[in-house]
């Protein structure tokens, strides 16, 4: 098991809660199971929020070796429906910031429905630090 690929499913998750969403399925985990492939395509999350689903991929430096077939997964992914009450399943994709201006573009590709129906946004570490030894290292300046 790839531990980049893991984490960027972590980042992908931690996404999926600022947004309000439950995890149902996700790759890499302990106590969930993976999710099935969808269309032929792979998935890395599957989250609900009430009545609403998600699905959840990153893509990573090899998915863009191949544009056509890369905006083919995104329109087809981004187009899904809920079986019985026909709703829209939102995509949400992760990618490195390396690759967000490329896929930013391809984005652009897609029809003006499906490109709604995508949540872009960069996997990245965020760098911890924290305020208090700023602080205390700063002179006071006022007393």
């Amino acid at each position: 098991m790839n531990t980049d690929r893991r984490k960027d499913v972590d980042l992908l998750i931690e996404e999926f809660w600022k947004k309000g969403y439950l995890t149902l399925y996700r790759k890499y985990g302990t106590y969930l199971p993976e999710p099935s492939n969808i269309g032929g395509f792979e998935v890395d999350v599957i989250a609900k929020q009430k009545e609403n689903f998600a699905i959840g991929i990153n893509l990573i430096d090899q998915d863009f070796k191949n544009p056509a077939e890369l905006k083919n997964k995104l329109a087809y992914l981004a187009q899904r429906q809920t079986r019985g009450t026909n709703k829209k399943v939102q995509l949400f994709v992760g990618v490195s910031l390396i690759n967000f201006k490329y896929a930013k573009s391809l984005m652009d590709e897609l029809d003006p429905e499906t490109k709604r129906n995508v949540k872009l946004f960069q996997i990245s570490d965020k760098p911890e630090f924290s305020f208090q030894r700023e602080n205390k290292s700063e002179k006071i300046l006022f007393s």
